[in-house]
């Protein structure tokens, strides 16, 4: 095991960021190049390798977290990386992206901050593509079995490598101009570089996966031809239907979807644009929704030299410790949580609701109106007399998704059937209703978390794999049933 006291001699440190005056000038990551390897060894060594490792309850993965810990505390950075891998397919993106579920399952964090289980796992990765331990890993023979994977996110990704490793010829068709989904053009360039994705990509490539941009299923190909192109075809198309805010003046211009919003963004660091189409320059900003999306428009909006940031939340302020009765350990907490881009500066506010939007004569949003709501036999009610009106000449909606594309054709044109929260249904193999299809990450589990996402694409890919050799030695971490730990 790592140091036996080590979580007695050592206190919690984290990745440092640069200063906000400098990071808010630049798209690069917030984080301080390098600032990690020095601290690591000490913050791996926190891990008390625990009888019980409930950190992999915590993670739908079943990362072996204390095993690389332990070697991360060691400096053996290529066992570490080879026991990531084994449960991980892309550990750098998961190290930079994900809320970290494992952290708050940590047994150190019944009484004590909990090991950096999140730096950890990037600083092994960063030093594995460093030093050439993350290289291509081609099959040994080919299946002749041909599969199509509809998606390129993350879960998308990991069938197809996945799949590709069992020995099958994969191809991945993404309706976007690039590989990556929403880690290429929902996740801003500031949390992760896209350098990181490309190389992926190429190692993906090295391996015999094959990548087909620009081709929506169901609309530039019918989802009928492709099925009868393929052995196989697993559905990782996302849930891409954003819910909508329907008051008064939605109509009025300057009013977006966060994914309409963030996407330019991302484009004009990948070349195609000088300035983004939609652009928070010089404006009032309001972004509507308290979550990771509504953090990455704050961040976005700050880039872009916004007047003035608002983000209003609907719910109530969470509090900034875990509550043992509400939120026991090891559940996921709902905390008061202040990301890289609340560091720079805005306004959180928190119990409102918005009522309507105002505009000026050219039908341009002007100004947002709202009112605080209170909790009321189990509803949010607006509280009388609180109504007030800010200035808002761009407003994101960020308020989550609602289930994936049905208005493209995928859906009926395999016949799919749909659960009843309006996912692709499946059963135990993650197989859809129609033999042959499968379903993975959010299209089936609705909007989760990027290690779910993950999981769930390696577990589809043994389904798949299953019904085209009858049987498969690739892990299935999760399944379909499965949900995180919560009260």
């Amino acid at each position: 095991m790592a140091d036996p006291k080590g979580f007695l001699n050592h206190g919690r440190e984290v990745a440092r960021t640069r200063p906000v005056e400098e990071r808010v000038k630049d798209w690069n990551e917030v984080y301080v190049p390098g600032s990690l390897l020095p601290i690591i060894s000490k913050q791996a060594s926190r891990c008390m390798d625990c009888g019980i490792p409930f950190c992999h309850n915590g993670c739908p993965l079943g990362n072996l977290i204390p095993e690389w810990n332990d070697y991360a505390y060691r400096e053996d950075w290529s066992a570490a990386s080879e026991r990531l891998h084994a449960t991980n397919n892309f550990p750098e993106f998961t190290g930079r992206l994900c809320p970290a579920p494992c952290e708050s399952a940590c047994v150190l964090g019944i009484n004590q901050p909990p090991v950096t289980i999140k730096n950890v796992e990037v600083s092994i990765i960063d030093k594995a593509w460093e030093t050439g331990d993350v290289a291509p890993r081609i099959p040994e023979r080919l299946s002749g079995k041909t599969v199509a994977v509809i998606g390129s996110g993350p879960a998308g990704l990991a069938a197809a490598q996945q799949l590709t490793r069992a020995g099958h010829t994969v191809a991945v068709y993404e309706r976007a101009d690039r590989i990556g989904g929403l880690l290429r053009y929902g996740i801003p360039e500031f949390k992760m570089e896209k350098r990181h994705i490309n190389r992926r990509i190429e190692q993906m490539r090295a391996e015999g996966t094959r990548f087909r941009t620009g081709v929506e299923i169901g609309r530039d190909l019918k989802a009928t031809d492709l099925k009868k192109r393929y052995d196989a075809v697993v559905i990782a198309a996302g849930s891409t239907t954003a819910r909508d805010l329907p008051v008064p003046g939605r109509e009025l211009k300057g009013i977006h979807q966060a994914m309409e919003y963030l996407p330019l963004a991302n484009k004009v660091q990948e070349g195609d644009y000088v300035t983004a189409p939609i652009s928070a320059e010089g404006k009032h900003v309001v972004v509507i929704g308290g979550g990771d999306t509504g953090a990455d428009c704050v961040g976005t909006a700050h880039r872009q030299g916004a007047a003035s940031v608002t983000q209003l939340e609907i719910m109530p302020r969470p509090g900034e410790e875990r509550n043992p009765v509400s939120q026991p350990w090891p559940t996921f907490p709902m905390l008061y949580k202040v990301t890289s881009a609340h560091e720079e500066g805005g306004e959180r506010v928190y119990a409102v609701s918005t009522t309507h939007f105002e505009g000026d004569e050219d039908g341009n949003v002007q100004w947002l109106h709202l009112s605080e709501v209170e909790f009321a036999d189990g509803k949010l009610t607006p509280k009388p007399g609180t109504e007030r009106r800010i200035p808002a000449q761009l407003v994101t909606l960020a308020m989550g998704f609602t289930g994936t594309d049905k208005e493209n054709g995928l859906v009926d044109q395999f016949g799919l059937e749909l659960d009843e929260r309006g996912n692709i249904a499946r059963d135990a193999d993650f197989q859809t209703n129609v033999p042959g299809v499968f379903v993975a990450g959010d299209a089936g589990r609705g909007q989760s978390l990027i290690v779910w996402a993950i999981a769930e694409g390696r577990s589809a890919a043994r389904g798949a794999d299953r019904f085209l050799t009858g049987a498969s030695d690739l892990p299935a971490p999760i399944r379909p049933t499965d949900r995180a730990l919560a009260v």
